[in-house]
């Protein structure tokens, strides 16, 4: 038996005493013969690295203990219910503040176009579209907590909605009738569907910054 010194505080012993222990390494448990001379504690080196899996060698006047990298078990993946689904996980947060973005962009260069009379066709349209569309789908991927999923159901509801007010205005210059919106700097911004598009859009982007899920009327 190889012994090594192991401190237990907390209790007196006599100068010489065995006693079997469980010693706990790593998370790994194991009874131990432990040696207690004059109030110090010494254990079984042999059994140590049995415990951890551990290899024992001698060389000269020197005694090594080698030990595994990892002796708590493999790493598993933790089951469903241990997921916390009451917040944003990182990855789908930034995917989300990147599809805020894309639809702001969209919106903001159609309403600049629109006022200012530029000719807004379907083709130049779909640019944003597409990219804001990517961006949507990237942040469904990310989506993995319950709270990233009721989240993308709005960020969706948004995407609805800017798709509906392009389309509109796409329209409304095929048919010649985008003038009006020429004629007042407010007559764009102050329609129902423009607003619920900024209130929804003005919800959104600090509800992804903050890491955890609300709701709001103006998104639905």
């Amino acid at each position: 038996m190889c012994l090594a010194p192991v401190f237990i505080p907390g209790a007196t012993f006599a100068q010489v005493n065995h006693q079997s222990r469980t010693i706990v390494i790593n998370g790994q448990a194991g009874q131990v013969e432990i040696v207690k001379i004059d109030g110090r504690s010494y254990a079984d080196l042999e059994a140590l690295a049995r415990i951890t899996n551990g290899s024992l060698w001698f060389k000269g006047s020197s005694i090594g203990l080698d030990l595994p990298v990892s002796v708590s078990g493999p790493a598993v993946d933790p089951p469903p219910s241990s997921v916390d689904n009451s917040g944003l996980s990182r990855e789908f947060m930034k995917a989300g503040i990147e599809a805020i973005a894309g639809m702001r962009e969209w919106a903001s260069t159609l309403a600049y176009a629109t006022q200012n009379g530029y000719n807004v066709t379907e083709s130049w349209v779909a640019t944003y579209r597409e990219q804001a569309s990517h961006n949507v789908s990237l942040a469904a991927v990310a989506a993995a907590t319950g709270a990233d999923r009721n989240a993308l159901q709005l960020l969706n509801n948004e995407f609805e909605a800017v798709r509906e007010w392009s389309n509109k205005l796409v329209e409304a210059r095929k048919s010649m009738n985008a003038a009006k919106y020429a004629l007042s700097a407010n007559a764009l911004r102050d329609e129902p569907l423009s607003q619920k598009i900024i209130a929804c859009g003005r919800f959104l982007a600090p509800m992804f910054g903050s890491g955890s899920f609300q709701d709001d009327a103006s998104c639905h």
